[in-house]
């Protein structure tokens, strides 16, 4: 999965071009993603988002079928290009998401079954000095790129899964579109909107048999982690205003002579 606030040249591995290069590894530097606001995550994440992120669902492009595709999201910040969870170079969350987590690699789809390992080539650790290399002299993949290899592999699973997942949610008309209007310290309003949450109400009023399957499914449970997840909302309020506290004031221009 390739999101352009944070893979900002996404670029194909290929051993004969990128024989030489070498990555520096492990990622340190998080100021990479601190223009990203909301982040795609798995279903299978979402018992560790939860704990530190709301996790929102938003439309992400059309399905084969002419529906619209629906994608769970960690959201990052309160306003666009803005991600409250990097301070510096610090990651400030104990979690990060799977997308995150193997930055700078990302998937690119060709086709139902083919994809191909990028990385990006805007990262200042990309480069041939020193690092750790993708491919060795005889241009076969190192284990460090075999490794990145199967996680992006399995990521990609869990992504068809959780369209699944939203999708089933979707065909039951029990997602409703929110927003939240936040009143500042210094009165000023904002509001966050373009997002979509469970309707309680809705799920409440389902027929047993429904219940039961999305209870097997395991969807029961994720809905309820999504609902869990919303009350780090006030989180984001008070490192919102805590970062806007900390910002210098515009220094007012000078009259013309």
């Amino acid at each position: 999965m390739i999101n352009q606030n944070l893979h900002r040249r996404p670029t194909g591995l290929d051993s004969a071009l990128h024989r030489d290069l070498k990555l520096k590894l492990p990622v340190t530097d998080w100021s990479v993603a601190n223009q990203l606001n909301a982040l795609f995550v798995a279903a299978v994440e979402f018992i560790d988002v939860c704990r530190e992120f709301p996790i929102v669902f938003v439309k992400a492009g059309t399905e084969p079928d002419g529906s619209d595709a629906i994608a769970p999201i960690a959201v990052l910040g309160l306003t666009q290009n803005s991600n409250l969870y990097v301070t510096g170079d610090r990651w400030r969350a104990e979690y990060a998401p799977a997308v995150l987590r193997l930055y700078p690699f990302c998937i690119a789809r060709l086709d139902d079954e083919k994809f191909a390992v990028c990385y990006d080539a805007a990262w200042g650790g990309a480069q041939a000095s020193e690092g750790q290399p993708l491919f060795d002299a005889q241009g076969q993949p190192t284990e460090l790129l075999k490794g990145v290899q199967g996680q992006l592999e399995a990521l990609e699973s869990e992504i068809q899964r959780t369209r699944a997942v939203c999708k089933r949610f979707q065909e039951l008309g029990l997602l409703q579109p929110m927003r939240f209007d936040v009143t500042l310290p210094d009165g000023a309003k904002h509001t966050v909107d373009g997002f979509m949450t469970l309707d309680d109400k809705k799920v409440t009023a389902l027929p047993d048999d429904v219940v039961g399957e999305l209870h097997r499914s395991g969807l029961l449970g994720l809905m309820h982690l999504h609902w869990a997840s919303m009350g780090n909302m006030r989180r984001l309020v008070d490192w919102h205003v805590e970062r806007s506290a900390a910002a210098p004031a515009a220094v007012p221009a000078t009259p013309a002579a």
